[in-house]
């Protein structure tokens, strides 16, 4: 087609009378000889392959739905109206907003009536701004506002449309306007502070929170503009910023319609209802405000960004957080790594199974010949869509701490993005379907927050992003009232203590929801005390006793909190945030707890994050009742997730091995304070029963894993194992105890079993104690520790669940735990928290080829009396040094030595040992304690016996000891010949 010049443009189309579906086509080939481009082809793309056609659709089984009159990919969408039949272009923008994600986002929406143009930028996290022109506009020269050149500037946006679409992005993101939005309310709120009425920092948030959302309103159209041009809230503004009192008069009037709706002095305005106008007090601002009032209405007010909106004004209305104001805010990518796979995961998954569900009907429907078949199976069809958006219109959230609101307008705006996904599906293209109005609303939103300004905010960013979600989506209609009453929704109230009517700390009521999300205060365990007081650290211990440790830091209650809840069936899933410290320590008993009960099935081990303006590092989990399986850790598929947020993640092709089964156990969980000290243990093992029973039956030393790993501290514990109720009783003194110790804390256990069995422990592992009765002794390895470490313990001692028991009592076995082959193994296959290695029964232990078989070794071959022979030299010297007899002497075991003995031996011990040998091996550098530092060579040579006897038992060069790879490789090849015997 040749080239049209602006004038031969303009003069050709200025008085079309056309109509819309007539003109656009040939208007449009028009403005592409005006620009000098190829129009769009039968081919439907341009010279590089971009898609560029007239009434873009996606196409499903021969059925479609157009999108726009002319899509340019990754240039613009075009939207036309007939001239003149429409008083303004805001629906065909409405319906390019609608459409936009099926034409992958365009940066620029375009709408014109042929006469008038509107260029609607559409750029992620930028403002958005709309570029105006009539078509006369396009032959005639404007002076430039920057550079004061002649220009044409309708013909400039027309030819960017084209060629460059980015040169159109606005300059200030979506943030730097809420930044600039949030600065000019510090400035009102100082103003307020120092006028003569000094209004109180709750009665300021409260008024100005209503004049945020009047500038918003105002802004987004739901406020009527004045005949200057101004919209009302600003018109109120610049006729009274001189005069406060008329300020105060008209601000009240307005307050009073948008309360009940009705005619105004400058126009009608809309019934908004909701608490937010119930109290239409007005503050009446100092000269200084509300010239900074009059500012901060120029502002774009659409643009603001909700996720970090509240958190900006809550800092510059709260003179508390004036200090982080130029700080650091969460942003909204990283509320979505909670949001996502807590709340809309399950969701999406709903909705893949709704897709698959529809797409033979939809098939069927396109092929149906009569009207009565294709009624039958759009029923069917709309039936399934139906059900899909009453899922999402449901759901319910609570965030239990929500602060000014931030996780919930993320939950809000992810469910409306997936329901406005749902209803523009081609599953539902058509004629004979109608397209449904998302319905997803604030109400399906709750909050609790004590703060009172972080309070009145988070009701306001959630209507903000709802009604702004709407508007940039194409679905701004809006009901009467606009705001419907929230009513408790979002409560001002503790989360975690409340009061019965008696005056009793207890837990407070939360509102039965289906998926809790949000960021809990950080405040540390040893800080309560300081920040909330003794009297409060004191009611929120009873409340939580046995829940939540005592000096767990406060996140830590609202885990326990969102526990419970789920327990109880009230809630479904939970995603909160805490700090990385959580993952240790006392405060990793919420986690335990929540494995007890159900399962960690999302978490971020440790991630950067934003407190209070300052960066720290956080840990992220998503828990449920164990209904989920899939499981995910630091964005990583995951077998299982630990309470310390490592996981059992299958790096190799190792496969779990029969013959391994049921040989390294979880040990005891005692649930309860069943463990005494030594002096206790020894009264009532001094005690007589009048049934003739003696205390010994079941008092027994207790050894955790610190207790393997160094100086043992003779800890004992009560073990009535699974005996009745009637049994325990023969046994007097004990049974007192735990009756007084145990059973207060117990009658509170949400586990049925624990409250009706008080005197048992948690978790009595019969299969390791049935294990380890047959035996002499079994060896014991921590389950977290720095150094991989096995030790023999006698069978009379219980090991706590922070170890592992293995049930063999042979050399043999030691010594191939001990070896180097199985050292590399373990610390390959299994995880870690921090620096140290976690070992695990299924990765580590299962998995690991043993040169013989268990229950099939030959006893007498010299390779296997090579192993045990090196295994109980490595044991002997190794504990003669931790306990030199000189010193030991014939002392009875699992009793204290005297304390100036105690004294001598402190530094003795695995860890400060294999610290050492890390050391003398070169695989560590630092300090060692002297008498370790000595033994450190001779323990060398005891391991370097053992490995090459063990190397020797698989029939391997001892060279492979220094290779790693070659070890790892050689035991998987020996893992997976065994593996794929199993069964035979």
């Amino acid at each position: 087609m040749p080239s049209l010049t602006p004038q031969q443009f303009v003069a050709q189309w200025r008085n079309t009378e056309l109509k819309e579906r007539q003109s656009y086509q040939a208007h449009f080939i028009a403005l592409c000889a005006l620009i000098g481009v190829p129009p769009p082809t039968g081919s439907g793309t341009d010279a590089k392959g971009r898609k560029f056609q007239f009434e873009p659709s996606i196409k499903q089984e021969g059925g479609g739905q157009g999108f726009a009159d002319v899509w340019y990919e990754g240039h613009f969408a075009m939207e036309y109206k007939a001239p003149g039949k429409y008083k303004s272009l805001d629906d065909a923008y409405a319906q390019l907003k609608r459409y936009r994600e099926a034409l992958n986002n365009p940066p620029l929406l375009i709408v014109t009536d042929i006469h008038q143009w509107e260029v609607h930028t559409n750029f992620t996290n930028a403002a958005h701004t709309v570029h105006k022109f009539s078509h006369d506009d396009i032959d005639q020269l404007t002076t430039s506002a920057t550079s004061g050149r002649q220009e044409n500037r309708a013909l400039r946006l027309l030819r960017a449309m084209f060629t460059d679409p980015n040169s159109l992005h606005p300059d200030r993101t979506t943030a730097q306007v809420t930044e600039a939005a949030a600065r000019e309310f510090v400035k009102i709120a100082d103003a307020m502070r120092g006028h003569e009425t000094s209004a109180a920092p709750e009665r300021i948030a409260h008024f100005l929170t209503k004049i945020v959302f009047c500038l918003f309103a105002e802004d987004v159209g739901l406020l009527p503009i004045s005949k200057n041009g101004h919209g009302l809230f600003t018109e109120i503004v610049e006729r009274t910023y001189r005069e406060p009192s008329r300020f105060v008069k008209y601000m009240k009037e307005l307050f009073e319609k948008m309360a009940e709706g009705g005619d105004h002095l400058l126009g009608e305005v809309r019934y908004f209802n909701g608490k937010l106008f119930e109290d239409v007090t007005v503050e009446e601002l100092p000269f200084e405000a509300l010239t900074t009032l009059r500012d901060a209405a120029k502002l774009d007010w659409s643009n603001v960004e909700p996720a970090i909106f509240g958190t900006l004004f809550e800092r510059s209305l709260d003179p508390a957080k004036r200090s982080q104001l130029g700080a650091h805010y969460t942003s909204p990518a990283d509320i979505d790594l909670i949001i996502t796979p807590v709340l809309i995961q399950p969701l999406r998954a709903h909705w893949q199974s709704v897709q698959a569900q529809a797409a033979p009907l939809r098939a069927q429907y396109n092929a149906a010949q009569t009207t009565r078949d294709k009624s039958a199976l759009q029923k069917q069809l709309e039936a399934l869509r139906g059900g899909m958006l009453a899922r999402l219109r449901e759901i319910k959230v609570l965030d239990p701490a929500c602060g000014s609101g931030n996780f919930l307008y993320i939950s809000l705006r992810a469910l409306l993005d997936l329901e406005k996904e749902v209803i523009l599906s081609p599953f539902w293209n058509g004629d004979g379907f109608t397209q449904p109005f998302p319905e997803v609303h604030p109400s399906q939103m709750y909050g609790i927050e004590i703060n009172p300004i972080a309070h009145d905010l988070a009701t306001i960013v959630v209507w903000i992003g709802w009604i702004q979600w709407k508007v940039n989506n194409g679905y701004d209609q809006y009901p009467t009232p606009v705001l419907e009453s929230l009513g408790e929704n979002i409560r001002q109230m503790d989360a975690i203590l409340a009061y019965a009517a008696d005056g009793t700390p207890t837990e407070p009521e939360w509102p039965p929801v289906e998926v809790i999300v949000g960021n809990p205060p950080f405040l540390g365990g040893s800080l309560i005390r300081g920040q909330l007081g003794e009297e409060y650290q004191s009611k929120i211990w009873g409340v939580y006793a046995g829940r939540v440790p005592g000096f767990g830091d406060l996140v830590c209650y609202w885990f326990e909190r969102a526990r419970t809840e789920i327990e109880r069936g009230r809630v479904k899933r939970a995603g909160l945030l805490s700090t990385n410290s959580i993952r240790g320590g006392a405060n990793r008993e919420v986690l335990k707890r929540i494995k007890d009960t159900g399962d960690i099935f999302m978490a971020w081990s440790d991630r950067e994050w934003v407190l209070d303006g300052a960066a720290v590092r956080v840990s992220m989990i998503g828990f449920d009742d164990g209904t989920q399986h899939e499981r995910t850790l630091d964005g990583q598929i995951a077998l299982d997730i630990n309470s310390d947020l490592t996981s059992q993640i299958d790096i190799t092709k190792a496969l779990i091995l029969d013959e391994n089964n049921r040989i390294c156990l979880h040990a005891d969980k005692k649930h309860g304070a069943f463990d005494i000290t030594y002096e206790q243990a020894q009264v009532m093992l001094g005690m007589q029963n009048a049934s003739g029973r003696a205390n010994s039956d079941v008092i027994r030393p207790y050894y955790n894993a610190r207790d393997i790993v160094t100086r043992p501290k003779f800890t004992w514990i009560i073990d009535f194992f699974t005996m009745s109720l009637e049994e325990a009783e023969l046994y007097e003194e004990p049974l007192r105890y735990v009756r007084t110790h145990v059973k207060p804390e117990r009658d509170n256990n949400n586990r049925r079993t624990r409250r009706e069995r008080w005197w048992h422990h948690g978790e009595t592992v019969p299969g390791m104690r049935n294990a380890i009765v047959p035996l002499s002794r079994f060896i014991a390895t921590p389950a977290v520790a720095k150094h991989r470490i096995f030790v023999w313990l006698d069978k009379n001692i219980i090991p706590d669940h922070a170890a592992f028991a293995i049930a063999r009592d042979d050399d043999y076995f030691f010594g191939v735990l001990h070896s180097r082959l199985h050292e590399v193994w373990s610390l390959r296959m299994g995880t870690s928290l921090e620096d140290r290695p976690r070992y695990t029964p299924t990765t580590t232990f299962e998995t690991f080829p043993f040169p013989y078989l268990p229950g099939a070794e030959p006893t007498a071959a010299p390779e296997y009396r090579e192993i045990a022979a090196a295994a109980a030299a490595l044991h002997a010297e190794r504990d003669a040094w931790l306990n030199p007899p000189a010193l030991v002497g014939n002392h009875p075991p699992h009793t204290p030595l005297p304390d100036k003995i105690e004294a001598q031996l402190k530094d003795r011990t695995l860890t400060n040992l294999y610290n050492a040998l890390a050391v003398f091996r070169g695989t560590a550098s630092g300090a060692v304690k002297r008498d370790a530092g000595d033994f450190a060579p001779r323990l060398d040579e005891l391991h370097r016996k053992l490995d090459v006897a063990v190397c020797a038992a698989y029939g391997w060069d001892i060279a492979i000891l220094d290779d790693e790879e070659a070890m790892l490789a050689a035991l998987l090849a020996l893992n997976l010949a065994r593996a794929a015997g199993q069964g035979l």
